[in-house]
């Protein structure tokens, strides 16, 4: 099993309460309250953001120019390419950058943002990554299953475009390079001695992913 794979199995019912939220299930059926996307949405941009200075931060703590290059790429792809095609995509949605720039951080997201980064600061490049695990790779798990499930509305359904995208070819090599990348620094940096804190970070950084899905729901 690769280290993902173990901590997954060693989470696995917050990793499914995460996967198969009401939020989640509300997108694959086309049920879900507008107001609620929308809200998700404007905090998604916050997020993006953090998420940069994460991996910013996983340059910083590289210890070798090849996942100091890697890491720099993916801030660069965040800053110049997600966050533009998440600003084009929320405009569809009526939002504004200018909207999600001043909209305040739902406590929420803030917990979420912060831990990731704590986790970094407090550890090294390992714990970073896998704090960073649930959302980079989780996404490209549900985008995946949504697209893939016959049970899944595609017709006249809204957020179709949010399934397409992240169970597509445009964010599903995101999410095979995050595996990649995991798995180098684990051969370079897991021991059996680390499992447990690892598997501690990634079940609280799943569960976050929770709060950050109900977040949208409580805002309705």
């Amino acid at each position: 099993m690769t280290l993902f794979e173990k901590l997954k199995a060693a989470n696995k019912d917050v990793w499914h309460a995460y996967t198969h939220h009401e939020f989640v299930n509300g997108l694959q059926d086309g049920t879900l309250d507008q107001k609620a996307f929308q809200y998700y949405l404007i905090q998604d941009y916050l997020f993006l953001i953090h998420f940069a200075r994460a991996y910013a931060l996983a340059a910083y703590k590289a210890d070798n120019l090849e996942d100091m290059k890697a890491a720099a790429a993916t801030v660069t792809a965040l800053t110049e390419t997600e966050m533009k095609l998440h600003v084009s995509y929320c405009a569809e949605w009526g939002i504004t950058e200018s909207d999600m720039q001043a909209a305040d951080e739902d406590p929420a997201n803030m917990a979420y943002t912060r831990y990731v980064l704590e986790k970094g600061h407090a550890g090294d490049v390992l714990d970073l990554y896998v704090a960073l695990a649930p959302c980079v790779i989780g996404y490209g798990e549900i985008g995946a299953r949504l697209i893939s499930d016959p049970a899944t509305k595609t017709e006249d359904n809204p957020y179709l475009p949010w399934m397409e995208m992240y169970g597509g070819e445009e964010y599903q090599p995101v999410m095979s390079g995050a595996l990649a990348q995991l798995e180098t620094l684990a051969e370079k940096r897991f021991t059996e001695a680390r499992f447990d804190d690892l598997s501690k970070t990634f079940g609280a950084a799943t569960r976050l992913e929770v709060d950050f899905w109900q977040m949208g729901l409580n805002a309705v």
